[in-house]
Parts: C-alpha cells; structure tokens; sequence
C-alpha cells in the first residue's frame, strides 16, 4: 500500500487496530483471560456473534467475537454451540474490570476440538486455492495490510480546523455503524473481513460488499447523462474504461459522521471527490485500487492509496444483516 508518508512507527503506537465495526480499543489486547464454564447462551447474530459462558466461580462472562460471515468462513455455524455445553476460553478482558467482557481468542470444546475466529488467530483465507480472474467481474477479498494502513495513515493526515475538530469531539457513541449504517467509498474498499463483489456491466457496473449489505451502483458512461439525485451514502458513481483499468469518479455524497471507519473519527462532508482506478495483476490473482480523495471540508489535502483484493471465487457472499440492538450494545 502506497502513501505519502510511512506508517510503520505510529502502527506500533496505536491502542488497537480494530476498524473492522466497532474498535478493539476497549479491550486490553495485551491481557488473557482463561476459564473453564458452561455456555448458557450461543447468540448467532450480527455484527457481533456472542457466548454467554458461566465460570467454574458462577460469574457469567460475555464474550465477543465476529459476524456471521467471518464466522461461518471460520468454520462455525449457528449450532456450535448449545446450553449446557462444558468449554474452555480464551479472551482479551474489557478494560473496564467490572464488566466479564472478552474478546474470543479461541474456545475448546470437550471433544478437544478448538474454535476461533480466523480474524483473532492469525489465519489467512487467501489460503484457498489460487485462482486467476479473466476480468474484474467476480468475488474479492481485501488484504488485511489494506485496511490498518489506511486507517493509521488518516490519523496522522493533515485536517482542516474543522476536521481536527471534529476528530476530537469523536467516540463510538456517534459512530454509524452502531445504527446499522455501512461505510461509503472507499474505506468500504479497504474491508478485508468481509467479501466485495463486481458485477461488470455495459450500462451499470454493480458494487457489492457483506458489510450490511453494501450495494454501490456504477453508472458507465454512455453519452447519456444520469441525473444525480439527492446527496446519498454511496454518492453518484459514473465509470468508463482506460485500456482495462475501471475508473470511477464519485461524487454527491451525504455527510457521515465516520466513513473511514471506527478509529478516525474524521468525517466527511458533500464536498467529498473520490477517485477509483480498477486494475487486474500480471496473473489475476490480484486486483489493485487506486485511490483519489479530496475533502477540503475536512481533510487539508487530498489522500492517495492503494488497496490490494486477492480473487476468491472458492468463497460465497453471504447475508450480513444487522441488529441495531446488537450493534449498540457495548457503545463507548
């Protein structure tokens, strides 16, 4: 990923990197927590699936863990677990000691069979089968590099008075995504968690991702001007070809309070211009994005980045609908 300045000192000064939804900053990440219990409630929801394991002391911990796409993905499924079911867990606790909050790091069944989330234990989905992709139509992945790298590089980026300001002013209880509302381009490019897909086309070219099920409508140039309507989430896309590069040009979008995910705190205004370039490596395992932002409502200068998604045609876009109970649910 490419920017303007290196992010490799302040990753190491960051709290958490956890932009996925909701932060992984009010967790202690440097901090376990084992128990053996007795789950007493498998929660199979979104954005967060949730156990609710009992310990050997009585004291019942609640424990956090991913969506349902990024689970299934994990191997798990909506019957894993049951009441009654005798286990061992591992968790980063909640920072604030009087609540049994964890982060899963991994759970062990009594078959000796251990459980995680490939987001928490270092696993890697690229690890499917390698395949190669004759266009841009098709099913993506981002790499995780993608996502950290754009987040960290905005907190240092240069802001307006108003943007610094507002980042400032920041906390999770006015992010969107605790009301169900997705991120816009293009840190919902960024996503590595959740699958996008393109749906190449003529007349329109369709955008779509698992995160509460993102849809972006890209309307290709064809002469005709498409009226762009009332400012939206997604803004109005017009596309056309260079060669095989997809270069999207995006504007007229409503404001959002934290479309560049959970840790910023920088918004966006109706000013906001993005830039997008779609292109396809040497051998098509790889489709690179290149990125042009400008806000000068908020952002002192422009951004320039570039997203890497590996083809993933061996997975399956799933449903991701969003609770806004569930969402809400440990706002800080």
């Amino acid at each position: 990923m490419r920017f303007g300045l290196s992010t490799a000192v302040f990753l190491l000064l960051l709290p958490s990197l956890g932009w996925t939804h909701h932060s992984h900053s009010g967790f202690h990440l440097d901090r376990v927590v084992a128990f053996q219990g007795t789950v007493t409630n498998f929660e199979w929801t979104n954005p967060h699936v949730y156990l609710t394991v009992a310990d050997d002391n009585g004291a019942e911990w609640l424990i956090e863990t991913d969506p349902t796409p990024v689970m299934s993905r994990s191997g798990w499924t909506e019957n894993s677990f049951s009441p009654g079911d005798l286990v061992s867990v591992r968790a980063n606790p909640d920072r604030r000691a009087i609540r049994k909050h964890g982060l899963l790091l991994s759970i062990e069944g009594v078959e000796g069979v251990v459980m995680s989330s490939w987001n928490t234990s270092g696993q890697d989905t690229h690890d499917g089968p390698t395949a190669s992709a004759e266009s841009l139509n098709g099913i993506w992945q981002g790499e995780r590099s993608s996502l950290k790298n754009f987040a960290s590089y905005l907190m240092t980026h240069p802001l307006t008075e108003k943007g610094e300001a507002a980042r400032s002013a920041y906390s999770q209880s006015i992010n969107p995504t605790t009301e169900c509302i997705s991120w816009p381009t293009p840190f919902i490019l960024s996503s590595y968690l959740y699958l996008s897909e393109l749906e190449i086309g003529d007349d329109v070219t369709y955008f779509r991702n698992e995160f509460y099920g993102t849809e972006r409508v890209i309307h290709m140039d064809t002469g005709v001007p498409i009226p762009m309507g009332e400012p939206s989430l997604q803004g109005h896309s017009v596309g056309h070809w260079e060669g095989k590069t997809l270069v999207v040009e995006t504007r007229n979008f409503s404001y959002h309070r934290s479309p560049y995910g959970s840790g910023t705190g920088v918004p966006s205004g109706v000013q906001k211009h993005v830039i997008e370039r779609f292109s396809l490596n040497e051998d098509g395992t790889e489709a690179l994005i290149d990125i042009f932002l400008e806000d000068p409502e908020y952002l002192a200068e422009p951004v320039t980045a570039t997203f890497v998604w590996k083809y993933s045609p061996h997975f399956e876009m799933l449903e991701l609908e969003c609770d806004q109970g569930v969402a809400a649910r440990f706002i800080q």
